[in-house]
């Protein structure tokens, strides 16, 4: 085993690209070690080595129980136990009437979604537990609050995934020293936001910096009084 760097550990799922691999950017700029988490193992390779200061990746299937539990063991044996921890792994699916969605297409959308961040959320958060601090972010999004049919398993997805979290901030208490949070972003301009709105949508991207200062603090302990909250990066006054 390499010698372990002397800094806090982040982990990011979905860090490898979209808004994942522009906050473990921000983590690894804010002084943290970061494990990025991603399908393709050479992207996952390559994320990492751009971050420096010791950062890995490692191919994950955040729906697979197994992976999940492996790539947490080998983050703890190769950079320490984990701070923090940013569910930003997510996909969507295909744009169809609800009635009319691919079946294993839709399921697929909740599994990774919410299947994942239960998976991940419960591989680490013991660990966070014991030692007594901890913070983990989950990337939420205002679809969870509103209908929107020709995504109706992303939708359904995002708020399942907001009641995980509300339910892990009750069990954990007010008082916890691990503290949780669902944020949305925003709509920013990634590959999979530009598939959702492809232009026959009157939509306006906005920038990165909402979300990407979020994290900075939630992770250093500066927006703690938001423990269990969903939050709006742009529109919340927090």
């Amino acid at each position: 085993m390499s010698e372990r760097p002397a800094r806090p550990v982040a982990l990011v799922t979905g860090g490898t690209r979209g808004i994942g691999v522009r906050l473990a950017a921000v983590l690894a700029g804010s002084g943290y070690t970061v494990a990025v988490c991603g399908r393709d193992p050479d992207r996952a390779e390559r994320a990492a080595a751009g971050l420096g200061n010791g950062a890995i990746g490692l191919a994950v299937d955040v729906s697979v129980p197994g992976e999940v539990h492996a790539a947490v063991s080998t983050i703890i044996d190769r950079l320490g136990p984990i701070d923090v921890l940013v569910n930003a792994a997510g996909v969507r699916d295909q744009r169809a009437l609800p009635w009319e969605s691919d079946p294993a297409d839709w399921w697929r959308t909740v599994e990774v979604n919410v299947r994942g961040v239960m998976l991940m959320t419960s591989a680490v958060l013991p660990g966070m537990i014991t030692r007594g601090r901890g913070h983990i972010i989950d990337l939420g999004s205002g679809i969870g609050f509103r209908a929107e049919p020709r995504y109706s398993a992303y939708s359904v997805s995002k708020a399942a995934a907001f009641r995980w979290l509300d339910n892990v901030a009750a069990a954990l208490g007010a008082d916890s020293s691990v503290r949780v949070v669902n944020v949305s972003p925003g709509l920013v301009r990634t590959d999979m936001t530009e598939q959702m709105w492809d232009g026959t949508d009157d939509v306006e991207f906005g920038p990165s910096e909402p979300i990407e200062t979020f994290v900075r603090r939630f992770a250093a302990g500066e927006l703690d009084h938001l423990h269990g909250r969903f939050v709006h990066a742009v529109k919340d006054d927090y």
